[in-house]
């Protein structure tokens, strides 16, 4: 089931470790980012996405939800995410400082899992009345993106017809009423969306294999109905879009991680870096700590951009050792080439080194937020780092 796969991704990844010298041997560009104290209100505080209407004016959301008014980070609860495991918010929308809309999953491993749309007045958050399902049917949400108040997409995946059919989830938001569309697409996971106009909006995932290895999958909306565009698989194991960034019809970016060995021999998974420039998708070159060894997996889960010039990705990647240590893993665009930047590790010397970046927002050009988690034994804690 998908939350078995993003369970094990966002909630039970052990993190990496390496020498300094390991990973300094690989930075291309001067250190930037610096970490921001944020506040945690819960046992787990994963930050899974974001979203800023300006500069004062910006939600990261996921096990916890947290705001900044352009000078404090401040938590405002959220409700039924309780950072227990048994629910999150995937995706969030800021309208404005009065408006922003959240959507996720709750329920998991405790009965019946089923989706949650939350709605922000400006001064707390409260459960928007969700669409109906058939009896039975589980519908998940794990991503959101907008061009506006009245055009905004929710997507996941549903569940139905008792457990035996998956079929992708996508649900807008006209400024009036929630309507719900669902598509069958082999075995759909999604993870991510962006749209850059009415017409034009994109969801990434991958579809789970029967036979072979799970496979890259990309979802696209023409202002008509959603469509699947066919995207490259890299190695022979299982590949994976975790992130997508829509900058322009011709100018689309998806992250994730790709597989060079199939099952069940052992193989560092690498980064994934695709790109749509308006006819067809294909792979581009993105570097790697490493792998020195079989244990020293990178990943990638989102994108955020300055420019189509300025562009960062983001995610962790595994220490050699196999001790299961994980650092947060940051690369850049340059409008030529993908190149491994620096990023801050904040956990604790001495502890479980396991920091995640999960989520990134540009409120205006020059101001890069991105948020994540980090290992605080007995909590994991909210993470945001800023340029």
């Amino acid at each position: 089931m998908k939350f078995m796969v993003t369970a094990a991704m966002v909630f039970a990844m052990s993190a990496a470790l390496l020498q300094s010298a390991e990973s300094n041997a690989q930075v291309l560009d001067p250190p930037h980012f610096t970490v921001v104290p944020t506040p945690n209100e819960n046992f787990n505080n994963n930050l899974l996405a974001a979203s800023a209407s300006s500069d004062n004016d910006i939600w990261a959301v996921g096990q916890a939800t947290i705001h900044f008014d352009g000078t404090n980070w401040i938590a405002f609860p959220a409700p039924m995410i309780n950072g227990d495991n048994t629910s999150f918010l995937g995706g969030v929308v800021d309208i404005s400082p009065t408006l922003a809309w959240a959507a996720g999953t709750v329920g998991i491993g405790v009965g019946n899992t089923n989706q949650v749309l939350e709605l922000w007045n400006g001064m707390y958050w409260s459960v928007y009345s969700n669409p109906s399902f058939g009896p039975g049917d589980q519908p998940m949400l794990y991503a959101m993106a907008a061009t506006s108040a009245n055009d905004i997409w929710a997507v996941g995946d549903l569940l139905a017809d008792e457990g035996n059919a998956l079929l992708a989830l996508f649900e807008h938001w006209d400024g009036n009423t929630w309507s719900v569309m669902t598509v069958g697409s082999g075995v759909p996971f999604l993870n991510g969306a962006s749209a850059d106009a009415t017409n034009d909006a994109w969801a990434v995932g991958y579809n789970e294999a029967v036979i072979d290895d799970d496979a890259t999958l990309a979802m696209h909306w023409n202002g008509t109905n959603w469509s699947t565009v066919s995207t490259p698989n890299v190695g022979e194991g299982n590949n994976v879009l975790e992130g997508v960034l829509a900058l322009a019809a011709n100018d689309v970016w998806a992250v994730g991680y790709s597989t060079p060995e199939p099952p069940p021999q052992e193989a560092a998974t690498l980064t994934l870096i695709e790109h749509f420039d308006g006819n067809s998708w294909s792979v581009v070159p993105s570097p790697n700590i490493g792998p020195a060894s079989q244990y020293q997996s990178n990943r990638l889960f989102g994108l955020t951009a300055n420019s189509p010039t300025d562009i960062y990705a983001f995610g962790s990647y595994f220490a050699s050792n196999g001790s299961g240590y994980q650092m947060t893993l940051l690369l850049h665009w340059n409008g030529t080439n993908w190149t491994i930047w620096p990023s801050p590790d904040p956990t604790t010397p001495g502890g479980f080194l396991s920091d995640l970046l999960w989520a990134g927002v540009v409120p205006t050009p020059g101001n890069v937020w991105i948020f994540g988690t980090e290992d605080e034994a007995p909590n994991e804690d909210t993470l945001a780092i800023h340029f």
